[in-house]
């Protein structure tokens, strides 16, 4: 067996060993979910059952979880996207003073994790009195370090004949933006709203941290309250409402994978 394909099989191997682990506890969910008996000490049967999802739908109010997981997410998606195209427009195409300093502190903040400002911030919401709400899982996030350096590269693979053709037509800064670039950095947009939808839409730390009944609870924040080993729910049951709450995420990766994919790529190539 020659290098070349020694190196093949041991990609193979090691792409395999990474999907197994990687496809291991989706399963074991779905097993849990659609077989009866208990899917960690083996004990299932090959009979199909649709009764722990009846069960995992009436443990919560799944219409009005949904219904806040999308509104939080949507909004600071969209927040994410007014206030960090207009900065990666301008570190990619604008020269002013301290523009690669501006450009080194957004990598930094993508280093910082969220647990490091979460203090401050949550002192800040208090004071303000936006605790409990939908305000307090939104504005925290509404700036993105991400956003802004994904958004750069792509903007940078633009070419810049379009920029200077616009500019002769009269094209100013905001039209630039809504005309030229915006048209140019639909897979990044797609990229970053798969990025930032999935962040958010799992995220437990700050719902926990800033949230102190159900009033607007996310899908996490709301499973989390009847999943855990103390908790009187089945395992079987535990494991629909972990497959009902993955469901809009697989749904939604399937629908856009090819633009995802593009929008990587595309990326990539304008560093």
């Amino acid at each position: 067996m020659n290098t070349t394909i020694r190196r093949r099989v041991g990609v193979h191997t090691a792409v395999t060993a990474g999907g197994v682990i990687m496809l291991g506890p989706l399963v074991l969910m779905l097993a849990g979910t659609f077989l009866v008996g208990n899917p960690l000490n083996g004990d299932l049967t090959p009979h199909l059952t649709l009764e722990h999802v009846r069960d995992a739908w009436a443990a919560l109010d799944w219409p009005r979880v949904y219904g806040t997981s999308v509104l939080v997410t949507g909004a600071i998606f969209l927040a994410q996207v007014v206030t960090s195209l207009p900065v990666a427009y301008a570190l990619a195409r604008w020269e002013f003073r301290g523009r690669r300093l501006t450009f080194k502190l957004v990598l930094i903040c993508l280093v910082i994790p969220v647990q490091v400002t979460g203090i401050p911030i949550y002192f800040l919401l208090s004071g303000l009195g936006l605790l409990d709400g939908y305000l307090a899982l939104i504005l925290p996030s509404v700036g993105s370090g991400f956003c802004i350096y994904l958004f750069r590269q792509f903007i940078l693979a633009i070419p810049v004949s379009l920029f200077d053709a616009a500019r002769l037509d009269g094209v100013g800064p905001v039209a630039m933006l809504w005309r030229v670039v915006l048209p140019h950095v639909r897979p990044a947009l797609v990229a970053a709203g798969v990025f930032s939808v999935v962040s958010h839409w799992n995220d437990l730390y700050w719902p926990s941290v800033v949230l102190t009944t159900d009033r607007a609870a996310t899908v996490p924040y709301a499973v989390a309250g009847v999943s855990g080993p103390e908790s009187t729910v089945p395992l079987n049951v535990q494991l629909a409402i972990a497959a009902l709450a993955a469901l809009p995420l697989l749904v939604c990766f399937l629908l856009i994978q090819r633009h995802l994919v593009r929008g990587l790529v595309l990326t990539a190539d304008g560093e």
